[in-house]
């Protein structure tokens, strides 16, 4: 994947988890498993830049006699969300457009291979 690409699906993924709550690195880390692979030494840096961006508030609470960083998203962090998601629903045509066009390839080039009946 290309590594731009990667940087804003994954800057959008880690928003969109903490959307939903306040959250510390290793649970964002297990959270984004489910839609991609996502490792303590990618998220630290992605939680730095959202942060400096005023994406992302940092704050921490004790937890088991230590204290655990917590990451909340700003009202900042939710428009840029909002932005992103706007711009995925246009890309999301495109997409729709390609993978059509790739149907009808695979389809005109399946019909090329077809041995002609004489």
């Amino acid at each position: 994947m290309d590594p731009q690409l990667k940087r804003g699906l994954t800057d959008a993924c880690v928003l969109a988890l903490l959307s939903r709550s306040d959250s510390y690195g290793y649970k964002l880390v297990k959270d984004a498993a489910e839609l991609m692979p996502l490792s303590d030494s990618t998220l630290y840096p992605v939680l730095r830049r959202l942060e400096e961006a005023g994406a992302l508030a940092v704050y921490s609470q004790e937890h088991a006699g230590r204290l655990r960083r917590y990451y909340r998203i700003t009202p900042q962090g939710r428009a840029q969300l909002a932005s992103f998601a706007r711009e995925w629903e246009s890309l999301g045509k495109v997409y729709a457009f390609i993978r059509q066009m790739e149907e009808e390839n695979r389809n005109h080039l399946n019909k090329e291979a077809e041995p002609y009946e004489t």
